[in-house]
């Protein structure tokens, strides 16, 4: 991947719904070769798919969490399978500390959210953040070099 493969991933990552004419334009290049150049990363899995970012013009009604756990080493392989299969977790994150894991889930309620949490305590102490917002959202940002 060389630096115009980066740009066309920047331009793309800030406006994944830009013409391949307009990437052509700001990159210098035809729009034949960006199209050539889009294909193959697409085929090399740089670029795995393209989405929608829903924004926030609904209130929000569900509740985003964060439940760090220390899972037993012998109960890693049960725990994993349960929180691929449960509903409600959306990232899962194993990490050095204190705990094990992350998990970030999305609840309707707090009912919900309480369910959660009294399953996992079954494996695990517990610790959970509530997430209030995001001011800081760089989720679908490229992260190349911008040089």
């Amino acid at each position: 991947m060389d630096e115009l493969d980066q740009k066309i991933l920047r331009l793309l990552g800030a406006d994944g719904r830009m013409t391949v004419k307009e990437i052509a334009q700001k990159v210098s290049l035809t729009s034949p070769a960006v199209s050539e150049r889009i294909r193959r990363m697409e085929k090399s899995g740089v670029i795995a798919g393209y989405t929608v970012v829903l924004g926030d013009a609904e209130p929000k009604n569900y509740i985003d969490a964060l439940i760090s756990i220390s899972v037993a080493p012998a109960d890693r392989e049960y725990f994993l399978t349960m929180v691929e299969n449960q509903q409600g977790v959306t990232q899962c994150f194993h990490v050095t500390g204190s705990h094990s894991f992350i998990v970030k889930v999305r609840c309707a309620d707090i009912h919900e959210l309480e369910y959660l949490i009294n399953r996992f305590q079954k494996l695990g102490q517990t610790s959970t953040q509530i997430i209030l917002s995001a001011p800081v959202d760089r989720r679908l940002s490229w992260d190349l070099p911008l040089n």
